[in-house]
Formats: C-alpha cells, structure tokens, sequence
C-alpha cells in the first residue's frame, strides 16, 4: 500500500489538533455517569473500577505496537483508521450490549492509544519550525476535549433520557474529524502526483523515526529500507539494558505512573465523590470541568520552575503538592469540593507537562531517550490503572470513599516523595 505522509499546507495542518480534541472524551464522559451505568446494569463499584481501569490497561498493551502499524500503512491513515475506530467503539459500547459495552471500550481506547504516539509525531512534522507552539496546542486540545465532555456527560443523559445516548454522541465528533482528515490526505495525494509530474510515487515516511518521542518501541526505521543491520540491532539491545539498569528510569516511570493514576482516578470518580456529599449530577459534571480545565493553564505555567538551581525539584513538587492538598480537603472538609477540584485541578495539568519533560531531559541521548520514554509510558499506564480499579472495589468494600480516599492521598504523598528523587539529575 502507499502511503502518503507528506506535510500538509495552509489549514489542512490545523486538523491535527481536531483530532486531538477527540483523544479523551470517550473516557471523559464516563465518570459523570458512571453511577448511572451501575445502577442500569446491576454492577457493583467493583466492577465499574474495572471499566475505568480499561483504557489505560489498552494505552499500556498497544502504544509499543503503534510503530509497526504507522510503518505498515503509513502515519495519515494509521490517524484516519484511529478516528473510525474511536467512533466505532464508542457507538458499541452505547449500544451493543453487555459485550458491546467491554469491547467498545477495549476498541476506543486502543484507537486513542494510537492517536496518543502519532499526534505528537505529526505535531512536530508539520509544525516543524514551531515545535513548542504545536505541542502546547495539541496538550491543551486533549485537555479541552477531556474537560468538555465531563462538563456535558450529565446534562445530555438527562436532556436525552439515559447514559447510552450520552456516551454515543462522542462518536459523532470523531466520524466528523475523519471526514476532514480523509479529505486532507486527498489533498497530499495531489500535492505528491502534482510535485512527480503526474508520476505516483511513493512519499518518503522517515519522519516515522519521531515516533519515538511516545511509543516504547526503538527509533523505527525507514519503512522503504532493507532489513536492520546487525550491528544496529545490537545497539538498540544494548542502549535498552542499560536505560532499565537505571535507577532513574523507575523513578520517571513511578511518577508518570503516579500521576496519571491521580488523574484517571479523579476524572472517573470525583463525580460520584460529589454525589456522595449531596451535589447534583450536573453540579458534580462542572466539578470534574474544573479539574480537567484549569489543567490548561497549570500546564502553561509550570515549564517557569523547570529549572530552579540546575534541578526539576522545585516543579516536580510544585505540580504533585496540590494533588495531596485536594485529597486531604476530600477527606476533611469534603463540602468544598469545588476548591478541592480547582487544587488538583492545578496538579494534574503540571504534573503531565513535568513527566513528559523529564523523560527528555534524563535520557543522556535521543536512543536512551526512545526506550525511556517507552517504559516510563507504557508501565507508567500500567500503575496508572490501578488508581481506578482500586479505588472502585474499595468503595464497594467499604461503602463509602473515606477508605478510597485515604488511599488516594497517600499515593498523592508517594508522588510528592518520587517528586524530589527524579527531580534530581542522576549522576550515573
């Protein structure tokens, strides 16, 4: 098959952040309703924990396989096959059935966990002379789409009658996005045959190599070249032995995993935490688009404090200190919920941007910094699901979310303590 990934022009390029802004809101727009789906389906805290821990299992499994992908059929239709499938998935787990509801869910998520490694990789290519500019963006983009469909998941189940319908409108967006997105690489189709002089030609995919900035895998290799030379292939064996002989590599990847389980855990259960204290549906839904939304400006802000007397601790703390005062205010004080969710608001938006840096700043050069960025990603979802999981069959065990609380503050205090150990360069 060809493929044609050549850069876009004029506004076909600004599509890329369209996409982003479906990258979350299938997830998003669970936690507003997620009561709701238990109470229709008889499931038990338990088992709600276990859907909400899904996506981040899918983003774990499938973001190192997302290189082979991209080489096989090209980055422009990796995202056109990862937008079908976001809408498929989200449709299927509205509306076909008990198994729909599992297998859309796995479906989705898996799509996003592509857009997740090609965004970034087709950010930096078509925005090759602002790079920072694109990336700031594109993270706002995911972060907008996130809150957006926190803020509308309740209002549009009761305007609509029901979960079901409010979980499959965010299938529309992203059938909508793919349209576009079709229309653009049409586009780049005759930008490559009228650049070859009506001669077809097969575009050059070397940028696929940038997808090492978010997969797991090694720095991908031209999909038109031979096989790798062996001596290549020794070399990556050897750069990943020594990235996980690294004390520091954990460390990075404790607190991408830390941080993102901050995250997931509040977007899927501050609703319920809300409604627990005699908040409404919709009153809890703004709560949650607190949280997510102020994450934007956190995000923008925190890159200040990146280099405080030649170390990250100073934004490492900065960013995961709000996240244990909010869960502290949760457990003392749970009637001011909208302030605990501005605070961690502010956390969970600088957390990201500082995780994302680290990882580039502790690989000693771009081939450590491919597998570092691999790991920390792909076991950092891994703890990530716990969050969760955990936090749901504590509240069915215990009956309320003191217990789950307690829980949540004290992972939100083993982040500040990771926060101060990777915030230090290693010296090894």
């Amino acid at each position: 098959m060809l493929a044609y990934d050549r850069s876009s022009t004029g506004l076909w390029v600004a599509l890329i952040f369209l996409v982003s802004l479906n990258l979350r809101p299938a997830i998003a727009a669970v936690g507003p309703v997620l009561a709701q789906m238990g109470t229709d389906l008889a499931w038990g805290e338990g088992v709600q924990g276990v859907l909400t821990a899904i996506p981040l299992i899918a983003f774990a499994a499938v973001s190192p396989l997302v290189t082979f992908l991209a080489r096989r059929i090209g980055i422009d239709i990796s995202i056109l096959l990862a937008l079908l499938c976001i809408a498929a998935g989200d449709f299927a787990r509205s509306f076909g059935g008990g198994v729909g509801i599992w297998l859309g869910t796995v479906v989705f998520a898996s799509a996003i966990a592509v857009g997740n490694v090609l965004v970034p990789v087709i950010a930096k290519r078509d925005y090759a002379g602002h790079v920072a500019m694109a990336t700031g963006v594109y993270s706002g983009c995911i972060t907008a789409g996130s809150a957006t469909a926190g803020l509308l998941s309740a209002p549009l189940a009761q305007m609509w009658g029901g979960w079901r319908a409010s979980l499959a409108f965010w299938s529309v967006p992203p059938l909508v996005v793919a349209v576009l997105w079709a229309l653009r690489i049409l586009h780049n189709r005759k930008v490559v045959i009228a650049s070859a002089g009506g001669t077809i030609e097969t575009s050059d995919t070397g940028d696929i190599d940038d997808i090492g900035d978010r997969s797991t895998t090694a720095n991908a290799q031209n999909p038109h070249s031979a096989q790798r030379p062996a001596c290549s292939t020794q070399s990556s064996h050897g750069v990943f032995a020594r990235v996980l002989r690294r004390p520091m590599t954990w460390y990075v990847t404790a607190f991408m995993g830390l941080q993102s389980s901050a995250f997931y855990t509040m977007s899927n259960w501050m609703p319920s935490i809300s409604a627990s204290i005699g908040y409404d549906a919709s009153t809890a839904g703004v709560h949650l688009f607190i949280f997510q939304g102020i994450g934007i400006l956190s995000g923008l802000v925190i890159p200040k404090l990146m280099n405080v007397r030649g170390n990250q601790v100073c934004a490492a703390l900065t960013a995961s200190a709000p996240m244990l005062i909010a869960g502290l205010g949760m457990l003392l004080l749970p009637h001011l919920m909208p302030v605990w969710a501005f605070v961690g608001g502010c956390a969970q938006g600088a957390s990201l941007v500082v995780a994302l840096a680290l990882i580039a700043l502790r690989g000693r050069d771009s081939a450590e910094t491919v597998v570092l960025s691999g790991v920390a990603q792909s076991f950092g979802y891994l703890i990530a699901s716990l969050g969760p999981l955990m936090f749901g069959v504590l509240v069915q065990a215990t009956g309320g979310h003191h217990v789950p609380l307690m829980v949540f503050t004290f992972v939100a205090f083993l982040q500040c303590v990771v926060a101060v150990i990777v915030g230090r360069p290693s010296k090894m």
